[in-house]
């Protein structure tokens, strides 16, 4: 016996049916049909001995009426109807497919109960309901990127407001404008391009010097610099401490300013050359405590491929390409996975069927992972191969899985990318 019937008894008649109040549409309903799905929310009311559990599957209940009131869809409910007197359910004209799967997930009908003539429409309109929320979601994310364009240029005028009250404020807000946004006037444009191009002759200095022919030696035999690339050398650094020294004096904020990213590279562009020049006068005075002076040149020479990186304050594509490698780490992890098992699995198959063949140079598994890793990612530079048959059908596996893996997480990354480099086009 439902609770209500002690307290309130009825006629055996009215032990058979409950009465359901659906937003105002009211129905008696048969103990008999409801027990066909006692998994339905109607269904376990019967089995409810106490107020409490009655009311964690309806709104409201009345004892005294044995009423059971629903604050849903009245229309809906008359399909629900259908539902228990023929055992399927049809779609609802007129309402949103998402509304229509709320609804049945609230009655607890299953989807398993949706009539052939509409599950087929069913899943396609919930197929394009979840496609349509993907591009929403992406827009968010483009609105979140455009938002975050705001905040930058938000910061940009929080650290002009920093000048207020400071020394020399109005001369050094104007220099650090000039150098911070190349497009605020023409001086600031000079400036930019300046920069830009003392920064490429550096790059080009620094291949040249690399050419035999552009190489010079002294009476020892010991490799020097030649003049003219020296010149230009002392010239682009001379260029580039002024720049930094410049642009550390007139910031706003000189700890803000030290821990900015492109700074930092500023600064590292320019510090192998004084280091370098510093080991040279200590190697000059025959320091027996420097035997390796000579090999922290050439590292310190090395960390010259910084200045390329200075580019990246004068092109948004690469602030675009850090800031994407910065917030793609996910993909980049899975793409680093997925190359990791492939490789892992094609060396170890490419080096059981060639180990036996003379004539192939795939008779080691680190040899076989270097296979693996240009075939899979299509570099192929044709150093090994296979050449047995089997082997050649494992390379060719190898490649067209390269091809699908590389290509699902690259897709990700490649929108994010357009995404950064919209919002830095923007600033």
């Amino acid at each position: 016996m439902m609770y209500g019937q002690i307290l309130h008894p009825h006629s055996p008649d009215d032990d058979c049916f409950i009465n359901v109040n659906v937003g105002g549409f009211k129905q008696r309903m048969e103990h008999n049909v409801l027990k066909r799905f006692p998994q339905t929310r109607l269904g376990r009311l019967l089995c409810c001995s106490s107020k409490e559990a009655i009311l964690e599957l309806c709104d409201d209940f009345s004892p005294s009426e044995m009423e059971y009131y629903f604050d849903r869809n009245p229309r809906f409910f008359c399909y629900v109807l259908n539902f228990y007197l023929t055992g399927k359910i049809h779609l609802v004209d007129g309402l949103c497919i998402m509304s229509f799967f709320q609804e049945i997930e609230y009655w607890g009908i299953k989807e398993r109960h949706l009539d052939f003539c509409c599950s087929n429409k069913f899943h396609e309109l919930m197929q394009l309901a979840e496609d349509k929320c993907w591009d929403q979601r992406s827009d968010e994310l483009q609105l979140h990127s455009s938002g975050s364009s705001v905040e930058e240029l938000s910061a940009l005028e929080e650290d002009i407001e920093m000048f207020e009250g400071s020394w020399c404020a109005d001369i050094r807000r104007n220099i650090w404008i000039r150098l911070e946004n190349p497009g605020y006037s023409t001086s600031a444009k000079v400036m930019a391009v300046a920069s830009l191009s003392v920064v490429i002759v550096s790059i080009l200095a620094m291949c040249i010097h690399s050419m035999p022919d552009f190489q010079q030696v002294d009476l020892n035999e010991k490799e020097i610099e030649n003049p003219v690339l020296a010149f230009f050398e002392g010239l682009c650094v001379l260029f580039f401490s002024a720049e930094f020294i410049l642009r550390l004096v007139v910031a706003p904020s000189a700890r803000k300013f030290l821990c900015s990213p492109l700074n930092i590279i500023d600064f590292m562009s320019i510090m192998p050359f004084y280091v370098t020049l510093a080991c040279d006068i200590m190697d000059e005075g025959e320091n027996t405590d420097l035997e390796n002076v000579g090999k922290v040149v050439q590292i310190l020479r090395l960390m010259r491929v910084f200045r390329i990186l200075k580019l990246a304050r004068h092109s948004a594509g690469l602030r675009s390409l850090g800031a994407t490698l910065q917030h793609s780490s996910s993909e980049v992890g899975q793409l680093v996975l997925f190359l990791s098992v492939g490789i892992s699995m094609f060396s170890a198959l490419i080096y059981f069927v060639e180990k036996d063949s003379r004539e192939s140079e795939l008779q080691t598994m680190p040899i076989g992972w270097w296979w693996a890793t240009i075939s899979m990612t299509t570099v192929g530079y044709g150093d090994t191969f296979p050449v047995t048959l089997a082997g050649k059908l494992i390379g060719t596996l190898c490649i067209v899985c390269g091809l699908l893996i590389v290509a699902l997480p690259i897709t990700n990354i490649f929108n994010k990318f357009s995404k950064f480099y919209q919002r830095q086009k923007h600033l």
